[in-house]
């Protein structure tokens, strides 16, 4: 397998990353902005930095023609930036989201004729251009707690939307006079706007961090907080899935989700290491690590025969060993030894790169090309 692709770009913590699809710009978040890299050469080039917001940018996306670039923000708004040739700059457009609390994660339509963004106002709102204002207005799809997560269907109607209420929701989008009716497949036939089409949860009701369709649609995964991998196969509309499977994992929670094909998926999050499984309809597995992982921090003290049961002690030492793989720019502890892992801290994304790549980021402010 060939070596990774670091990318080392400040240590600030990067809450989402893109690459556009010719694989020639890549965009991060970055506390208050978003920072444009030119890739292609040993060392990305910072292009330009997009200040439009005045809290953290808490997610970003670049349109599937590359000629958008969509930002949220913990200031509740939204921004369409589009490169101006006759002022050699990115210009932002006024997205009219209607929420009065944080926005958390926004994603282009496959279409790139409307783009969603979650909220912490228990929202998701579809925006759509309005030319004859010239600027985006939105539709609102209505939940019961934060969103987290947002995948987009290849019909470009279905949206999946993961929350803290620890339920993964799939629901219609659809735009009169924008989409083109959808054809029925095993989540519906019937689509008007806000349809519910799946309604998820397992059993410990944990938070969901993320959602992924795979590329035809017909099954969505979801990760939890409580270390778990959902699959579900639905059935057709009005009927129960054909089967949900649930993994549930030794790791740390999972971030991040994602399809590598029909058949397999790779996760990763707060054990900063990617994880490979394999699987379909009858069940999943675990096939790999991407990374040798170790556990280069001190051993806890042998037990004694006494001591058949954790004591305090060693349960502090415990989580304070778990803990710190959650701490910023300390990638060492007291022996000098570092983890194992190319990321020292979560990851925080995970995007398709090319076939049998994918990248990631971390609040290591590392952005990272992984063969899978």
């Amino acid at each position: 397998m060939s070596t990774p692709i670091v990318y080392q770009l400040g240590h600030k913590p990067i809450k989402d990353h893109v690459f556009s699809s010719d694989r020639s710009l890549l965009a991060i978040t970055k506390d208050n902005t978003v920072e444009i890299y030119r890739i292609g050469t040993a060392k990305p080039q910072l292009v330009t930095t997009l200040k439009g917001h005045d809290k953290t940018v808490t997610s970003v996306d670049i349109s599937p023609d590359n000629s958008k670039i969509l930002t949220c923000s913990q200031d509740r708004n939204a921004l369409v930036w589009e490169y101006s040739q006759a002022e050699g700059e990115y210009k932002p457009t006024l997205v009219l989201l209607r929420i009065n609390k944080a926005a958390t994660c926004c994603r282009w339509s496959p279409n790139g004729d409307k783009f969603a963004v979650g909220s912490n106002d228990r929202i998701v709102a579809i925006c759509y251009y309005e030319e004859e204002n010239d600027w985006w207005v939105s539709k609102h799809l209505r939940l019961r707690s934060t969103v987290t997560s947002l995948d987009w269907h290849p019909n470009n109607v279905l949206l999946a939307v993961g929350s803290t209420d620890g339920h993964a929701r799939v629901f219609s989008t659809f735009i009169k006079g924008l989409d083109a009716k959808p054809a029925p497949s095993v989540w519906g036939s019937r689509l008007p706007f806000q349809t519910l089409c799946g309604d998820f949860t397992n059993e410990t009701g944990a938070w969901v961090h993320a959602v992924s369709f795979n590329p035809n649609g017909d099954s969505l995964a979801y990760v939890s907080h409580d270390s778990s991998l959902v699959l579900v196969y639905p059935e057709g509309e009005g009927l129960p899935p054909k089967n949900i499977v649930s993994l549930k994992t030794n790791y740390l929670p999972f971030k991040s989700v994602l399809f590598l094909g029909e058949n397999s998926l790779v996760a990763s999050g707060h054990n900063c290491n990617l994880i490979v499984f394999q699987g379909d309809e009858s069940g999943w597995k675990q096939t790999k690590e991407l990374e040798q992982q170790k556990d280069l921090i001190h051993d806890l003290p042998p037990k004694t025969d006494e001591d058949e049961e954790i004591s305090s002690h060693d349960a502090l030492n415990m989580f304070r060993q778990l803990d710190l793989k959650g701490k910023v720019n300390k990638a060492s502890d007291k022996s000098g030894k570092a983890l194992s892992t190319i990321h020292q801290n979560t990851v925080t994304a995970i995007k398709y790169f090319t076939k049998g790549k994918v990248s990631t980021s971390g609040i290591d402010g590392k952005v990272v090309i992984f063969n899978v």
